[in-house]
């Protein structure tokens, strides 16, 4: 049964990642249709916002419980992951964003050590030295950055929002009244969903490019499809798959099976939108995938408690009445 649960946990964690990994592909589309970027996050989190308010009403009582993680969830690892990231696609390859993206988990490391000061592992050290390697690759930082700068800067945004990600969801986990990741999830929509319509001022969308078509390549594709893809494909369906996933299996396998997500995304980035990689920043993808595993699935090593060995016992003479 405990194999058996293991493989359903794998099987959601890599569904998972697949559903994430189309979210780039179907919003690409409509920004270039004339959606502004702050407006594509806006409708893809108020979306998932809308559909999982059953589950906030549910878990209501952790408004009263858990507070600022609900906030802090909200506000970064929700809008700031999708504000930054979908910012960063409008201007760079949506396979070298999502890579930028990426760099979350060595960018985790980097906070543990120096700013938790705790100590991490020489194995997750190498993998955070390795993701950077890899960056350098895929902005080909040898040829003067041909990427858009400001597109590398706010992919590099979206890769500290999503280090954060892993902060706050660790927070409470061990704790007797650790708090359910869905209802967590639902609230940080409902919170992101408020955040960002202060920054995106949703009144200004201009819904006639939802009204028409988009165009994917060599394919026209009604925008309400796509839409409807990036909010109940790529985010509930996707967040909650990678739940149970995590459920299932350990954060940290289930972290490495997410870095998928970004192979995901440039194959179908490939296939559907004809963006094409160079040979160093395919090698770079890999090296920054293969840090990110490196990272991710290193472990600090476990502290042995020796106990201390009982005083020997001395026998003692009768002593006489």
């Amino acid at each position: 049964m405990q194999a058996s649960g293991k493989n359903a946990g794998l099987g959601l964690a890599l569904v998972s990642a697949c559903a994430f990994g189309g979210s780039g592909v179907a919003a690409k589309p409509l920004i270039e249709a004339g959606l502004d970027p702050l407006h594509m996050v806006w409708l893809r989190v108020a979306g998932a916002a809308l559909v999982l308010s059953p589950l906030a009403w549910r878990h209501r009582a952790l408004v009263r419980r858990k507070p600022l993680l609900l906030a802090g969830f909200g506000l970064v690892a929700v809008a700031g992951v999708q504000a930054f990231y979908f910012a960063s696609l409008s201007r760079i390859p949506v396979g070298v964003a999502l890579l930028l993206e990426y760099l979350g988990p060595a960018l985790l490391l980097g906070y543990i050590r120096f700013v938790q000061r705790k100590p991490v592992t020489r194995a997750a050290a190498a993998g955070a030295a390795v993701a950077v390697a890899g960056l350098a690759c895929v902005v080909e930082i040898w040829a003067g950055l041909r990427l858009d700068a400001f597109g590398v800067l706010l992919g590099l945004a979206a890769a500290c929002c999503q280090a954060f990600y892993f902060v706050f969801a660790d927070q409470g986990a061990d704790a007797e009244d650790a708090p359910d990741p869905l209802g967590v999830i639902a609230h940080g929509m409902i919170v992101g969903a408020l955040v960002m319509t202060v920054i995106a001022r949703p009144w200004q969308i201009d819904w006639q490019v939802l009204g028409g078509y988009a165009a994917m390549g060599d394919l026209r594709v009604p925008a309400l499809a796509l839409l409807g893809w990036v909010v109940l494909v790529a985010t509930v369906f996707a967040y909650l798959t990678g739940v149970v996933s995590v459920r299932k299996l350990s954060p940290q396998v289930a972290g490495v099976v997410a870095c998928l997500e970004a192979v995901v995304a440039t194959v179908l980035a490939w296939v559907l939108l004809g963006e094409q990689l160079s040979g160093p920043q395919v090698l770079g993808g890999a090296l920054v995938l293969g840090g990110a595993f490196i990272a991710q699935s290193s472990r600090p090593a476990p502290v042995v408690v020796q106990e201390a060995p009982l005083p020997a016992v001395q026998d003692r003479e009768p002593t006489s009445a």
